[in-house]
């Protein structure tokens, strides 16, 4: 590979013919050394797969990320190497998508298509010590007060954005392609369902610190 400064990066990048196929797979092959290093090193959810199963897929991702480093040339500020914003651009990439594979089963529809959109009381409890029946009981009762609030004041939509991120812990981008929508428009829509649930909470006497507290082992 050709060694070169951020201006020749830059440079051959943005030419044409040879010269940019050239600095193109000097960038792609950089970018697959970052993403192996960071899938084999830094997942220890990826140790049971072979190196010849990191080395495909940091070869696939490093596609991509050569696209999205292209695509994003212009925001390069010089304040760092080069190949070192690249290769942090293409971790990005990676992480998003090993996130998406993840949760490439997930569906929003099947958080409201059953009913209850809550998980049972003793799923949301950590810990394995066994609780008296009078705790059980309050936290059954309690469960069914969100579960109700949940129906009556939020719309299909708040409650499957709300429950995606808040107590399954998808990502927010992952949610947001799924509504088909982006994520300040997400973040907007999670904010205004807890101000809902907030509010009706309250007006039956009840505060969301007090409800947190009581699912704490």
């Amino acid at each position: 590979m050709t060694e070169r400064t951020n201006e020749e990066w830059l440079a051959d990048l943005q030419s044409e013919g040879e010269r940019q196929a050239e600095a193109l797979q000097d960038l792609q092959t950089r970018l697959q050394r970052g993403i192996f290093y960071y899938l084999s090193r830094e997942r220890s959810d990826l140790t049971g797969l072979s190196t010849h199963e990191l080395t495909q897929m940091a070869q696939d991702m490093a596609q991509d990320a050569t696209l999205r480093v292209m695509e994003n040339l212009t925001s390069f500020r010089g304040d760092s190497l080069f190949t070192t914003w690249a290769t942090r651009v293409a971790v990005r990439v990676a992480i998003s998508d090993l996130r998406r594979a993840r949760y490439k089963d997930f569906s929003l529809d099947h958080i409201t298509a059953e009913g209850d959109v809550l998980p049972p009381a003793s799923t949301l409890v950590g810990g394995s010590r066994p609780l008296n029946p009078e705790r059980a009981a309050e936290q059954s009762e309690i469960l069914g007060k969100v579960q109700a609030t949940l129906d009556d004041v939020l719309t299909e939509r708040q409650q499957q954005a709300l429950i995606a991120v808040a107590v399954r812990g998808v990502p927010l981008e992952i949610v947001a392609e799924q509504m088909q929508t982006n994520r300040n428009a997400l973040y907007k829509l999670i904010h205004d369902a807890r101000r809902k649930l907030r509010t009706h909470l309250e007006a039956q006497g009840l505060s969301l610190d007090y409800v947190l507290n009581l699912f704490q082992e």
